[in-house]
């Protein structure tokens, strides 16, 4: 005897409708089915195959298609032929409508499109950890953007800031006595962003961190001279780098974000890969 067929389709993959087929398929467990999925259904002719095939076939018709005349057209096709079929997102659709005065985009494959939105941050993040601090300037190579600049200039905050908004971003400490890495150099200079900051600020940012370490505020690391020849340095590095400067003296992380998403938005614009 031929297991009887459920066919799952949609406009976009067919997972959803596939999923509800086999959970109620499930519920039946001394009998076995046959699920097919069809997806990409995006023509009226898509429709009437499909239509003939479940009726050839003596199956039903689960699916998910968001088109109001693809639908409008299956529901006609299924009701001349005795075809059994169940709208699965139609109802919710129509739910979810109650609470809200906007209006449905009816696009196919939304969720997957968030779903691949969510993955990319999960990734962007995993980068900024992988390559914070300089701690494989490999990363260098692959990130949509590389941020250098002395200690305490927010370069790690910055590089999870951009995470999240999907941005690929690896940081440099600039230390005088640090050699710096080869890869530096081989990748373009509109892909570096240099951060410098007010030394004067950035003397009671690092004071304020050796407090908060238990340390001594004067130390040499918040000494105001051995600042200035810091950020000396890490501005002779930049010139070098011929890259974008940003001062974040009196700027919050989303400002200097913001700056940094148009110049990798521009790079992707002007040189896209």
């Amino acid at each position: 005897m031929e297991k009887p067929i459920i066919y799952a389709c949609s406009d976009s993959l067919g997972e959803t409708a596939e999923r509800v087929a086999r959970a109620a398929a499930s519920q039946y467990d001394k009998q076995e089915f046959n699920i097919i999925r069809v997806p990409y259904i995006r023509s009226e002719q898509q429709i009437e195959e499909l239509v003939c095939k479940a009726e050839a076939h003596n199956a039903m018709i689960c699916y998910t298609i968001i088109s109001p005349t693809l639908r409008r057209k299956l529901w006609e096709l299924t009701k001349s032929a005795n075809v059994t079929v169940v709208d699965i997102i139609g109802p919710m659709l129509a739910g979810v409508g109650t609470l809200t005065d906007t209006e449905p985009t009816l696009k196919a494959g939304m969720i997957h499109q968030l779903d691949e939105e969510y993955f990319k941050r999960v990734e962007a993040i995993e980068f900024a950890v992988k390559y914070d601090d300089g701690k494989n300037p490999m990363g260098f190579l692959k990130a949509d953007i590389v941020i250098v600049g002395v200690s305490r200039t927010s370069k790690t905050p910055l590089s999870m800031y951009l995470a999240h908004k999907r941005i690929k971003a690896a940081n440099l400490p600039l230390v005088p006595e640090v050699s710096l890495p080869p890869e530096l150099f081989q990748i373009p200079a509109r892909k570096i962003v240099g951060l410098i900051i007010d030394p004067f600020k950035l003397n009671f940012i690092r004071s304020e961190r050796l407090r908060s370490m238990g340390l001594d505020a004067n130390a040499s690391y918040a000494n105001i001279e051995r600042i200035n020849e810091e950020l000396e340095y890490a501005r002779g590095v930049m010139r070098r780098l011929h890259c974008p400067i940003i001062d974040v003296s009196s700027k919050a992380i989303e400002e200097t974000a913001n700056l940094v998403m148009e110049i990798v938005k521009r790079n992707k614009e002007l040189y896209p890969e």
